[in-house]
């Protein structure tokens, strides 16, 4: 039984459980239906780094109180983080990795560096 190669139409020879007719098939193959996904979570990564280098940027210190204004200006997307801790009485403290923010009134954030584990 002949097979055909699934990326470029080709007849494949050689071992019989051979799926591609090339290397350079395969890749492409690949490449092709792992795409979108790839493309979606490289975006997603990107938008981290970019938010974690902000709050960085404003909290040399390790804790400070910044206005949502000095966020958004440098393009900080506050739908994306990576994980959330909640405190004892209730604030929920949202992290770029080991950056975090907890939002305060008058649209101010306090700007935080985790320093325990992370679990």
């Amino acid at each position: 039984m002949k097979k055909e190669c699934p990326e470029c139409g080709e007849l494949i020879t050689g071992r019989a459980d051979k799926r591609f007719c090339s290397d350079q098939c395969r890749s492409a193959y690949h490449n092709r239906v792992n795409g979108e996904l790839t493309y979606f979570i490289r975006n997603v990564n990107t938008i981290l780094r970019k938010n974690r280098r902000i709050l960085e940027l404003l909290n040399p210190d390790g804790k400070a109180k910044v206005h949502k204004s000095r966020l958004q200006e440098r393009g900080f997307r506050f739908g994306y983080f990576t994980n959330e801790y909640i405190t004892q009485s209730g604030n929920v403290y949202r992290f770029c990795y080991d950056h975090g923010y907890l939002p305060l009134d008058n649209d101010y954030y306090t700007l935080v560096i985790r320093q325990e584990y992370v679990e």
